[in-house]
């Protein structure tokens, strides 16, 4: 995702009403969120969809290294002996 340009992508609620449909298409064309504000506060933040995914998508890995992380700390970890050997059971249990 490209930054935020402030003279171009911080809209007011009624000029975001009056040209949504120019903003959407943009969001697509600059990739660069956009902040609409209410009341001189922001309010909401568009994204075109595919920065919203890329988002979430990094999201997601951050957590599962998080949890990783912990699981390290807390010794709740397996030699590559033991793993293989709980997969190998697993497995031969769901061919049967």
């Amino acid at each position: 995702m490209k930054p935020l340009q402030v003279s171009e992508d911080i809209l007011p609620i009624a000029d975001f009403k009056a040209r949504a449909s120019e903003v959407v298409r943009r969001l697509r064309e600059h990739r660069r969120p956009v902040v609409i504000t209410q009341g001189g506060k922001p309010a909401a933040v568009l994204l075109a969809p595919e920065e919203f995914d890329q988002l979430a998508a990094r999201a997601r890995f951050l957590t599962a290294i998080d949890e990783g992380m912990a699981d390290v700390e807390a010794g709740r970890v397996l030699s590559d002996e033991e793993l293989g050997a709980s997969l190998k059971e697993a497995l031969g249990k769901h061919k049967a």
